[in-house]
């Protein structure tokens, strides 16, 4: 079995346990066998790969998206995962946006200017800045589609 197949197997292991074996039972309709195939390393199982409107139904019921995170890594794409769904919007807009835009690169401005005052960035300070840093890129994420509302008009 090829690395590839063994990480997107651990990864498919690592959603069924998240969810629960009973609970993915009944979410997928599948059995406990069947779901079990899907993440055996043993070579009759190797090319057995779970469905991806499986994956999505209990990514959905599941505490973190393992199997979307582990394809995207696999591209070299790095996502980031929050509680917040995308399908429900802020109230607010561009304005409101462009100020939370502001006060936040404000504070990544602060924690590197505490962070770099020895002249070496430590791990969690650059914990700290990464957290920052993925703050503004949402805000960034959120002008894009206030803006993509107001030329939707």
């Amino acid at each position: 079995m090829s690395s590839v197949a063994r990480y997107l197997k651990k990864h498919t292991e690592a959603l069924v346990k998240d969810v629960g074996v009973e609970a993915a039972c009944a979410l997928t309709g599948k059995s406990k066998a069947t779901l079990g195939r899907y993440y055996s390393d043993y070579d009759e199982h190797a090319d057995r790969f779970m469905p991806i409107d499986t994956v999505a139904a209990l990514e959905e019921a599941a505490s973190y998206p393992h199997v979307t995170s582990a394809l995207a890594e696999l591209k070299g794409i790095t996502l980031h995962f929050d509680q917040e769904r995308r399908n429900s919007r802020k109230e607010g807009g561009v304005n409101s946006d462009v100020i939370a835009l502001s006060q936040r690169f404000g504070m990544l401005m602060a924690e590197y200017h505490q962070s770099i005052d020895d002249g070496v960035i430590s791990a969690n300070e650059a914990k700290r800045l990464l957290k920052e840093t993925l703050a503004i890129q949402k805000v960034l994420i959120d002008i894009k589609l206030h803006l993509e509302d107001e030329t939707a008009v």
